[in-house]
């Protein structure tokens, strides 16, 4: 079975480069959403195998919306993987006091992310 992966992330371009990356190295179905309230919803309806969460968004932040999808029993399950370019020491030590499945630092390498992403769910 393919992994059904979401990405939620307000930078068109970054989605769709992430997407067609994960589609084509891996055969993944992947979906997207733009905004936190979006992808809230889809990660409710579609319950995805893994969430690629951008932390800086306008709206609601990563950070905040990790917390709706930890506190719905719907998507709590589901892991997250946290897409920030936020690498500071103090940033990455808040980042692992959460439960979050892993953090990736932009910008990353398209080529290899799939298979970073597969390792992480193993």
């Amino acid at each position: 079975m393919p992994k059904r992966v979401l990405i939620i992330d307000d930078e068109p371009d970054i989605r769709e480069a992430t997407q067609v990356c994960l589609e084509i190295a891996k055969g993944w179905h992947v979906t997207t959403a733009s905004s936190s309230s979006e992808g809230l919803e889809k990660a409710a309806s579609e319950q995805p195998d893994v969430v690629l969460l951008d932390v800086m968004m306008p709206d609601m932040d990563g950070l905040a919306t990790f917390e709706q999808l930890r506190t719905n029993p719907t998507t709590r399950h589901i892991p997250v993987i946290l897409l920030t370019a936020k690498a500071q020491p103090a940033d990455r030590r808040r980042f692992t006091q959460l439960e979050v499945a892993a953090v990736i630092t932009k910008p990353y390498d398209p080529l290899t992310l799939a298979d970073q992403i597969a390792e992480i769910l193993e």
